[in-house]
Formats: C-alpha cells, sequence, structure tokens
C-alpha cells in the first residue's frame, strides 16, 4: 500500500510530505491494520475549516482503492487510532 500524506497550517504554516509503501517497512502491516480499524475507505470524517489548524491530507492506494481524507488535527475524530496513525507519519516525516 502506498501512503501519502502532506501536513500544512497550523500557527507557523510549516508544510511537509511523507510517501511511504508499507510493503517496505518492517511495521507496514500494522499502519495496514491501523487503516482498516479507522475504516479510511469508508466515507470521511468532517474536517474543520482555519488557516492556524494543523491540516492533514492523508491518501492510501492499495492497488483496487484509492481515497484521500483530510483531518484537522485539533479535531480528530473520536478514537485514539486517528493520533496512532498521526503520530506514525509525523515520525516518518
Amino acid at each position: 500500500m502506498r501512503i501519502t500524506a502532506r501536513t500544512s497550517g497550523g500557527f507557523a504554516g510549516i508544510a511537509r510530505c511523507v510517501e511511504l509503501d508499507t510493503g517496505r517497512h518492517a511495521d507496514g502491516k500494522a499502519v495496514e491494520a491501523l487503516l482498516e480499524r479507522l475504516d479510511f475507505f469508508e466515507p470521511a470524517p468532517a474536517c474543520p475549516v482555519g488557516a492556524d489548524l494543523r491540516r492533514w491530507d492523508i491518501t492510501a492506494d492499495d492497488g483496487r482503492r484509492c481515497r484521500t481524507v483530510t483531518v484537522a488535527e485539533d479535531d480528530l475524530p473520536p478514537g485514539a487510532a486517528w493520533q496512532a496513525l498521526l503520530d506514525y507519519l509525523r515520525g516518518a516525516a
């Protein structure tokens, strides 16, 4: 699975991009399992608008499905799984 994540916004306005292929990472299966727990390929959570909010545009492509989800770091959907995904992506940057 290929994952591309772009983060932008926040008070500093710093932008970053992370690209990873889960097939090439030792913990790739764990990341794929996390996306399954999030129902990543199902309807996306609503994302608030605001230039000062750090936003993540996350695209996952498993070869059969491709979806982009936008989430605001300060307004994550309920559950620790979204925060775990952002923490992983931040560490991969």
